[in-house]
């Protein structure tokens, strides 16, 4: 019943920027792989204008000249090797995994190999230059580039889908408080016919028409109730308090006998006494009331509903068998507005709110049915 903007906005910005950003994702990439490219390229080219330079200072060098000093450079290393692969001469601090002609790589070193002619430069056949060189700009480039685009995707997308959705916020509102003051409509005319029913019965006597009359009633009640909480639902802290348990559900049962009593059903209730547990009374007449009622709604005409309550060592069982139709889809029947069987009415919300309930409450519960013969209802209270 509650319809927050704020949370849809943010709920839905985030799903479409996630998929826009996956969509974007691809040229980003791509834009990347070439920049890497170029700097790969960049890099390759000074390697090879580096081993040009150093080629240059050994063609200049006089053999008359006793030493021969070799260049040597902050950004980078250099190696004379011979045809062996041995070091003539090494300024490096790694080992080349590779000495054919070209431009190579070995972690964050690059390295260029140049073949030098035979007989030349102090016997040496190869030229090695190597720099250190890390793509950290780029990388850093192109994570600025993607958090810039995600944080315009969430705020665009956010501020659009805000925007879209206040007229239903409006309208879910107006909707809302209609229900609220429709509810508190029905409940005073739905007590009244409560009361002058039983009144009447009281000094008059029961006949047919009258049972008709107070198991609509309290049908239409059940249906109220659950609208109630509903609309309650996350609006009021639920309080919690110790129930005895029997007695409580002997009071719904006695509540429903009159519904029971239409169709000729027989509600045979065996419930352990003495069983106390901290819980919610609205809660627990919700679990109770709509496994009840629907037990009656399903059931064939003079037909018995066994409701039974005891213990165990993982904790309190209440179960709810009737002899019935059955349930032929037990996994549809938890999902809101279904119904098995519209011919028998109701909104499809009962047994919706029952869901919710043991999930929060961590109840377990094991429905068995089987077309025709009937369905159990098996809750275990941890």
């Amino acid at each position: 019943m509650i319809f927050n903007t704020d949370a849809f906005a943010k709920k839905y910005a985030l799903r479409y920027t996630l998929i826009l950003a996956v969509l974007l994702m691809a040229p980003l990439v791509v834009y990347v792989g070439l920049l890497l490219q170029i700097d790969n390229a960049k890099v390759k080219l000074a390697l090879e204008n580096q081993s040009k330079q150093i080629i240059n200072s050994m063609q200049k060098y006089d053999n008359s000249e006793k030493v021969y000093h070799f260049p040597r450079y902050k950004a980078y290393k250099a190696a004379l090797y011979d045809n062996k692969y041995q070091a003539i001469f090494s300024t490096l601090d790694f080992t080349p995994n590779a000495f054919t002609e070209g431009f190579h790589k070995k972690g964050n070193h690059f390295y260029y190999i140049y073949t030098l002619p035979e007989g030349y430069y102090f016997g040496a056949n190869y030229l090695l230059v190597s720099t250190t060189h890390m793509a950290n700009k780029i990388y850093y480039f192109a994570a600025l580039i993607m958090i810039a685009i995600v944080l315009a995707l969430f705020a665009f997308s956010f501020l659009l889908l805000r925007n879209f959705s206040k007229p239903f916020e409006k309208l879910n509102n107006q909707l809302d408080n209609f229900i609220k003051d429709s509810m508190h409509e029905i409940n005073t005319p739905l007590s009244i016919i409560n009361l002058n029913a039983d009144l009447f019965a009281n000094k008059y006597g029961n006949n047919k028409y009258l049972q008709r009359m107070k198991a609509a009633s309290k049908t239409l009640a059940t249906i109220y109730n659950d609208m109630d909480y509903l609309v309650k639902q996350g609006r009021i802290k639920r309080t919690y308090t110790k129930i005895n348990f029997g007695e409580f559900i002997q009071n719904r049962v006695d509540y429903f006998q009159e519904v029971a009593h239409l169709k000729e059903i027989t509600l045979q209730a065996n419930l352990e006494d003495d069983i106390i547990h901290t819980f919610s009374k609205t809660k627990l007449q919700r679990i109770v009331d709509n496994t009840i009622s629907n037990a009656i709604k399903y059931s064939h005409h003079q037909s018995t509903v066994d409701i039974l309550l005891y213990t165990e060592e993982n904790g309190i069982v209440f179960i709810v068998e009737d002899y019935g139709i059955g349930i032929e889809n037990v996994d549809k029947i938890f999902s809101r507005y279904y119904r098995e069987n519209e011919s028998k009415g109701g909104f499809g919300i009962g047994l919706n709110i029952v869901k919710q309930i043991i999930e929060e409450e961590e109840i377990t519960l094991n429905v068995t049915s089987e077309v025709q013969k009937g369905t159990i209802f098996k809750y275990l209270f941890k």
